[in-house]
């Protein structure tokens, strides 16, 4: 949520800014704005809404002499999106700015605090308390005026400051909200909430880690432990991703493009894990030693969102192949119940972004009660990937748009590799089902992109009779069960129609009541174990008149003569099915939101990675 930008060098400060914010568009936001420095005085451009308004006000300033400045886009938190509230936000005297993402939860007493000590407010921000907080404290050390301010400070924060008074220096502090550097030897100091932005620049990056603050300055950055005021040394990392692997490439939206990416990102996923002679998964960046996974009685699997769904699939396949018992649990619900964790328990974290808040605060407490956690993850060096045990990277490059794709198949290759590993390390699974199960895995990349332009095209013609619906409901059974809630909720995330996902055999404890001639439904019905059992509820729905689309493998004509709508795939292991079945569900809530009209990468209220509990 939020986008930070910030840079000091030998560029001019706000092209670069503008172009890094555009970068961050994906995060959401519905204000924005730039601050730089020039002659002395800071000169501040805000706005409501996109990006195009700030960049319409900002005319001539887009070719400003100054080599230093912040931007920021604003996900209304703390006040309405309004001008007033856009950031960045200035202290009393207007010689300092400050950009900040996260929530300050005591703003209320500091604001009380600082009101009768004299300041005046002009927004209804939590933000704005920390730039009179910081004045407070400033007697020409911006560093040690920070540190104190935030000393005060409770609550979640990536935060940029700069200041008249010390005109060649940015500063940036983070807890609990991600924060990188941008490191160049010739071009300066960039700082970002993501890695997109800097990549047009440098390969070179620093992540911050909670309570750390950075001086940056065109040649130099200097790194500060906010609890013991000491310099500490950080890792200069290498990203693989380039500036290229996150632009459109031709394609109408981010989203289409990063369905399109998923074989690659399948491939790049399992590739050098898995021996295709013999099946034998290697995980070395797992960091669990054979006793590690002898000793494991129970799995907890915690993720938000696309990737709880992801987690839902990982519960079979485990339970079936590796014989552990798994639960699986929301992120935002996990550390509020009596948590029966030890260190006979493995905590494994499933995230995009690696800096999902709840997730976050869930493996953290996971830690403290003696589990080893893993987390699987798409982004080197993120937060959550450094406080775990160990880590499992899906490859799939920069994901823009909001709505998760080639993510969530990439994060379910990774799962199935992680079952893979668990059966050969515990001899749960024979070695020739091993081998069969990674082959076919390997193979599937390659099944998903001769599928994919055919199954856009009928698609993209199917929708027309659907695309106006007020309502959908998705079904499913077994594994297919999570894919149902998955193509529900991209449904809903992109085209704003409400949808829901159940199992098939839910619908006659209730959902069978909604429907009715004007229902739409997708049903998930390959030929599998449970294939009898989902076409006797589907015949259920025909019965009541429900409007079928039938997704299902290919050479089934039994499902021609329950509907017309009728989308095949090919006839893959049934364990692979979920990963399988995802792609027509996400091309259905694409081609149906892009039919609408609506905005595909950047849905209304959605933020790409949520920062904030």
């Amino acid at each position: 949520m939020c986008g930070i930008v910030g840079y000091v060098g030998s560029r001019r400060v706000v092209p670069v800014v503008l172009e890094g914010l555009k970068r961050l568009e994906y995060r959401g936001y519905d204000s924005a704005g730039i601050v730089y420095l020039q002659d002395g005085v800071l000169e501040k451009h805000r706005s409501e809404g996109k990006l195009q308004n700030l960049e319409n006000i900002l005319g001539d300033a887009i070719g400003a002499p100054s080599h230093i400045g912040l931007g920021h886009t604003r996900w209304a938190t703390h006040g309405a999106p309004t001008t007033e509230n856009a950031h960045p936000h200035s202290d009393c005297s207007g010689e300092l700015v400050v950009v900040h993402n996260g929530i300050i939860e005591n703003y209320h007493s500091l604001r009380g605090e600082l009101q009768e000590k004299g300041h005046r407010f002009a927004s209804e921000t939590d933000t704005e308390v920390l730039a009179h907080l910081i004045e407070e404290y400033l007697d020409g050390d911006l560093r040690e005026a920070v540190t104190k301010a935030l000393a005060r400070v409770e609550g979640s924060y990536a935060l940029g400051v700069l200041w008249t008074g010390m005109p060649d220096t940015l500063i940036a502090a983070r807890n609990h909200s991600p924060l990188v550097l941008g490191v160049h030897d010739e071009e300066g100091t960039f700082m970002a909430s993501d890695v997109p932005p800097l990549l047009p620049y440098t390969d070179k990056v620093i992540f911050l880690d909670d309570q750390e603050l950075a001086v940056l300055r065109a040649d130099s950055q200097s790194i500060y432990s906010l609890k013991s005021g000491k310099e500490v040394e950080k890792e200069v990392k290498t990203i693989a991703w380039n500036s290229a692997m996150a632009e459109k490439g031709g394609y109408k939206h981010f989203m289409l493009k990063e369905i399109f990416e998923q074989p690659q990102a399948i491939i790049d996923t399992v590739s050098g894990r898995i021996n295709p002679e013999t099946g034998s998964v290697d995980l070395p960046e797992m960091n669990l030693s054979d006793q590690d996974l002898a000793g494991i009685e129970r799995i907890f699997l915690v993720a938000c969102g696309t990737s709880w769904h992801a987690a839902l699939v990982t519960k079979y396949w485990i339970e079936r192949w590796a014989g552990i018992p798994v639960e699986v649990d929301i992120a935002s619900e996990f550390r509020y119940r009596k948590l029966l964790i030890n260190d006979r328990v493995l905590t494994v974290a499933i995230s995009q972004s690696g800096e999902t808040a709840d997730t976050l605060a869930g493996i953290r407490l996971a830690k403290e009660l003696g589990s080893r956690i893993v987390t699987i993850c798409n982004v080197v060096g993120s937060t959550m990937t450094r406080e775990a045990h160990g880590t499992i990277y899906t490859h799939a490059g920069p994901e823009i748009g909001v709505a998760s794709t080639k993510a969530f198949t990439s994060q379910l290759a990774a799962l199935f590799l992680f079952t893979l590993f668990l059966a050969e390390k515990r001899g749960t699974m024979p070695p020739e089902k091993r081998l069969q199960l990674g082959r076919e895995l390997i193979a599937l990349a390659g099944v998903i992109e001769e599928e994919l332009p055919v199954l856009q095209a009928e698609i993209r013609e199917l929708i027309e009779n659907y695309y106006d619906s007020r309502d959908f409901l998705f079904v499913g059974r077994g594994l297919n069960f999570p894919i149902a809630l998955e193509g529900a909720l991209k449904l809903k995330e992109i085209s704003y129609i409400h949808a829901e996902g159940y199992a098939s055999g839910e619908l006659k404890h209730g959902p069978i009541a909604l429907i009715d001639k004007e229902m739409p439904i997708l049903a998930l019905t390959p030929r599998d174990a449970v294939y009898q059992k989902s076409i006797s509820n589907v015949e259920e729905i025909k019965a009541r008149q429900g409007r079928l689309i039938l997704i299902g493998t290919r050479g089934d004509g039994h499902l021609k003569t329950i509907t017309d709508d009728v989308i095949y795939l090919p006839a893959v292991h049934e364990e692979l099915n979920p990963i399988l079945y995802t792609i027509p569900a996400q091309l259905l809530a694409y081609e149906i939101a892009s039919r609408r009209g609506c905005d595909v990468d950047q849905p209304r209220n959605l933020a790409k990675s949520v920062t904030v509990e």
